[in-house]
C-alpha cells in the first residue's frame, strides 16, 4: 500500500478506544508508515473529518 492510497477499515486485531472502534466501515487515505513492536509496520490513516490513526496492513483494504 501507498501513501496517499485510499483504504477501508475492515477489522480491528486488538482492543481499541470508541473513536477508532467508530472508523470500522470508513475510507480514509494513508499518510504515512509507523513502526510498531520493533519490527512490524502500521499505516497512518486520514479520514475526511481529520482524524488520524494507525493500523495494521491486515486491518485495512484498498479502496478502488
Amino acid at each position: 500500500m501507498e501513501i496517499g492510497q485510499k483504504v477501508r477499515v475492515f477489522r480491528l486485531r486488538d482492543r481499541a478506544p470508541q473513536v477508532v472502534i467508530a472508523r470500522l466501515g470508513q475510507t480514509g487515505a494513508i499518510e504515512g508508515y509507523k513502526m510498531v513492536d520493533g519490527s512490524g509496520v502500521g499505516l497512518i490513516v486520514r479520514f475526511d473529518d481529520k482524524f488520524a490513526t494507525w493500523f495494521f496492513e491486515d486491518e485495512i483494504k484498498p479502496v478502488q
